[in-house]
């Protein structure tokens, strides 16, 4: 007896048709998983066995050969535990055949309960492009496959509770589509953060036009206060925005029940002793890493230079595509990775180079040293590079109230309104190529005349160059300016005016 149960599977965040065939037939009896099956999916059959038993029914004592097809593509995760499952019981008779548009999803457990599993918002999405008409996923999962707006989805708790579903026994409710809720998510706010005006302008820059940060300043200034501030004054995502970075979390297991969309943009601090696979992805199955996890958010990196030489320079070839692609022998996955990298450093090792009070005893040998673990290749790629001064005892004492994210938020989102306008696709300025360098980033003879001066005396290279450029495109958004003048380029000019090799 030969029966087939239609699910999907999943690689990287690309999800297709796959199709759990299962063969009974009389001989010895035997269990066996084929199609390229990881030790995960050939565990499964022990997880079968035992919940088809406690859920009250029979597994057959024959000779079962489930394979999974097509069997060139690598199987991997619990999700193949259900419709393995099922189609056991279709095969020997014990359930109806589903559907051949049916999918399903699942983790059984010995006791016939049915868990969660990682990565359905993906498959839901493949289901609804290939015409599916039910998906039938575990109950803590319904919410999330419902973002897709496509196939109809039932939630499943139990082995058996979906065996009478299927036999006509019991009547399986269809998930409502989830709605998110209008109840305000509190940010931490810049109106916590006394003086650092010039920090907070540099920031404001960086969020209207998407660009690349790099704060320097002395232990207690305010870097790291200021930079998980940032999102309160970020645009807020789109639907389709809010959706792919959720595919990304859905694959990694962070999305609940309560919460299956991510409205908020990402935030990640990943610590300085990171590995490379932790940053970047990878792993024998690859997955995600803390790049994808910040896609369309910010990635902040604190203690610069403490990370590893070669983990900061995996970013250099994101930091220009906007995704990452990882290979390995078992095959080839690309995950997004379009993030604002937002970066805090000391000065040098004890932290107060330059200060007045002239605490800092590091000799020059060592102050060079310390910053030249950060490769000039990364510094290119970093738009704005901006000095945070310890905060003054005037400002600590200050009794008037610091301007609020909201308002910072409103000229940051009618900026990009204006870019929005300008790129179809809801492209930053940060992202611009040639073609539109060239059409939106004109300079007058004067400002040319200044933007030369600034190119020799800076040693700037050609990346530079077109970074500044797209920092004064974004000064003259917040400006409402046509196009960029003299103000616009001279202040984006000083957001590059560090010398990192003093």
């Amino acid at each position: 007896m030969i029966c087939s149960v239609h699910t999907l599977g999943i690689s990287g965040l690309q999800s297709r048709s796959v199709t759990a065939e299962c063969y009974i037939s009389n001989g010895l009896p035997g269990f066996d998983i084929v199609g390229l099956p990881d030790a995960a999916v050939k565990e499964a059959r022990e997880r079968v066995r035992a919940a088809i038993k406690t859920s009250g029914m029979t597994f057959p004592p024959s000779r079962i050969t489930v394979n999974l097809a097509p069997a060139s593509l690598k199987k991997a995760g619990t999700h193949y535990d259900l419709p393995i499952l099922l189609s056991i019981l279709a095969a020997c008779g014990q359930i109806k055949r589903p559907r051949s548009n049916w999918a399903f999803l699942g983790e059984v457990s010995l006791d016939g309960q049915i868990r969660p599993v990682s990565g359905v918002l993906p498959m839901a999405l493949a289901a609804k492009r290939e015409g599916m008409e039910a998906v039938f996923v575990p109950a803590e999962n319904a919410a999330e496959a419902t973002l897709a707006r496509g196939p109809a989805i039932y939630p499943v708790r139990t082995v058996k509770e979906l065996a009478e579903g299927l036999n006509g026994e019991r009547e399986l409710a269809e998930e409502p589509i989830w709605v998110p809720s209008r109840e305000e998510r509190t940010l931490p706010d810049f109106k916590d953060v006394l003086g650092q005006e010039q920090v907070k302008r540099a920031l404001e820059v960086a969020a209207a036009g998407g660009h690349n940060v790099l704060l320097i300043g002395p232990p207690g200034s305010g870097k790291s206060m200021l930079s998980k501030r940032l999102p309160s004054i970020l645009p807020d995502m789109t639907w389709e925005e809010s959706l792919e970075v959720s595919q990304i979390y859905s694959v990694m297991g962070l999305l609940n029940a309560k919460m299956p969309l991510m409205m908020d943009r990402p935030f990640r601090s990943p610590h300085h002793t990171v590995s490379n696979a932790g940053l970047a992805g990878g792993g024998s199955s690859p997955r995600p890493g803390e790049i994808s996890l910040a896609h369309k958010g910010v990635l902040f990196l604190d203690e610069l230079p403490e990370f590893g030489k070669n983990t900061l320079d995996l970013m250099r070839q994101p930091l220009e595509d906007g995704q990452v692609t990882i290979s390995r022998i078992s095959g080839t996955v690309t995950y997004p990775a379009e993030f604002m990298l937002v970066c805090a450093m000391n000065p040098c090792k004890c932290g107060w180079y330059g200060d007045p009070s002239g605490r800092c005893k590091c000799p020059e040998s060592a102050v060079r040293a310390y910053r030249s673990r950060i490769s000039g290749p990364l510094l290119d790629r970093i738009d704005i590079i901006v000095e945070v001064p310890a905060v003054h005892f005037e400002d600590l004492r200050a009794r008037t109230e610091a301007e609020p994210s909201a308002q910072v938020k409103a000229r940051v989102d009618a900026a990009r309104q204006r870019q929005n306008q300008r790129f179809p696709g809801g492209m930053s300025n940060a992202r611009m190529g040639s073609e539109e360098l060239r059409r939106y980033c004109a300079l007058d003879d004067a400002s040319a005349a200044l933007f030369q001066q600034a190119f020799d005396a800076m040693h700037l290279t050609a990346r530079s160059y077109d970074r500044i450029l797209k920092v004064a495109r974004t000064i003259a958004d917040l400006d409402g300016s046509e196009n960029i003048q003299m103000q616009h380029l001279a202040e984006a000019i000083r957001y590059r005016s560090i010398d990192m090799d003093e």
